[in-house]
């Protein structure tokens, strides 16, 4: 009697520069493999193609490398769960494309205001104070920089000069609590046409928000 093995079939975005345009590769994984999308990567890399290029690290969304599109949706390929029978897994969007699902996140990086450090020295002093009324920004300081809020947003999508979402959550999270930073040239950073003015409030950044 043959016994038949349950596989999900995952489409996956293929892009190397030297190999000429992108396209879109097929692979049948076994289910019990592909639990997550990560996981169902890892068992192409590992048994199937080795040339597949993607980025992980901690396995539980905290380090926020793995960040991919998942059926059109932005998520930590880490805990994405496979649902489906067809997974198509593609880089995220208005991000430039390294080699297959691995994007440049110096280009994320780069829309952060270049005269700011991101991490301030007070940030990593033992004896630092936390300030009163901290519930306020907390959820800015959970920021991982994972980029997919700026995947998701339809106004980086046509406005490759516009902040995004994280470095305006960034700026927010300065001027709450400013531990010395100059706040004028903080929000003359943010007063800009391709800077808080230019978000629509879509709010498609709070829903890929991991």
């Amino acid at each position: 009697m043959s016994v038949t093995t349950e596989t999900r079939r995952f489409r996956v975005y293929r892009y190397a520069r030297q190999d000429g345009p992108a396209h879109v590769d097929e692979f049948d994984v076994p289910a019990g493999e592909a639990r997550t999308v990560l996981e169902g990567l890892r068992w192409i890399q590992v048994h199937r193609d080795r040339s597949l290029a993607i980025r992980h690290s901690c396995f539980h969304a905290s380090c926020g490398t793995c960040g991919v599109r998942t059926n059109g949706r932005e998520g930590l390929a880490c805990v994405t769960p496979v649902d489906t029978d067809t997974v198509t897994v593609e880089p995220m969007a208005n991000i430039p494309v390294l080699a297959d699902v691995v994007v440049d996140m110096n280009a994320f990086v780069d829309r952060y205001p270049p005269q700011h450090a991101l991490l301030r020295t007070s940030e990593t002093e033992p004896n630092a104070e936390v300030p009163e009324g901290i519930d306020a920004y907390e959820r800015f300081e959970d920021c991982i920089e994972c980029g997919l809020c700026l995947s998701a947003c339809p106004i980086a999508a046509t406005d490759d000069r516009y902040v995004g979402p994280a470095a305006l959550a960034w700026a927010q999270r300065v001027l709450e609590e400013p531990r010395g930073a100059d706040v004028d040239a903080v929000l003359a950073w943010a007063d800009d046409e391709h800077g808080a003015w230019q978000c629509h409030a879509a709010f498609e950044c709070t829903e890929a928000c991991p």
